[in-house]
């Protein structure tokens, strides 16, 4: 990463930190990150699915999809996944990961999706669902 994408992405962080901790609504939250791609930390990069309306094939709301089924084994709601289980390290359920996905949009690292509430940045993958699943 260049020394003007690091500083653009802390940029990016910085905004959605203030967003989420000044507190703005559900509503801005779920436009912020409407289509935000979520990306694991992982030596390969995974791509998690999408932040987007249910019917969206590749969204994490979209019960029927690859990434929003609890039973696909690339789904983040699958608890005995790679990245549902709460006991892998690039997993947004463990609580005491340092490295959880990430949100991407516009080539912009948004924040992370994370249970640890010690990440910057973050939203909880629950608070996400509860927030955002029928906001699109």
């Amino acid at each position: 990463m260049t020394r003007l994408n690091i500083k653009r992405a802390a940029q990016a962080m910085a905004v959605s930190l203030c967003l989420w901790a000044c507190g703005a609504g559900a509503e801005e939250i779920c436009d912020i990150l409407n289509g935000a791609v979520i990306i694991a930390q992982d030596s390969n990069n995974t791509f998690l699915g999408k932040v987007s309306s249910n019917y969206d094939s590749q969204s994490i709301f979209n019960e029927f999809g690859t990434y929003g089924n609890e039973f696909s084994s690339k789904s983040i709601w699958n608890e005995f996944s790679t990245f549902g289980n709460e006991f892998n390290s690039n997993s947004p359920f463990n609580e005491f990961s340092s490295s959880p996905p990430m949100l991407i949009k516009n080539r912009k690292i948004l924040g992370y999706l994370s249970a640890n509430k010690s990440i910057n940045a973050s939203i909880s993958p629950n608070l996400l669902k509860a927030l955002c699943k029928d906001a699109f």
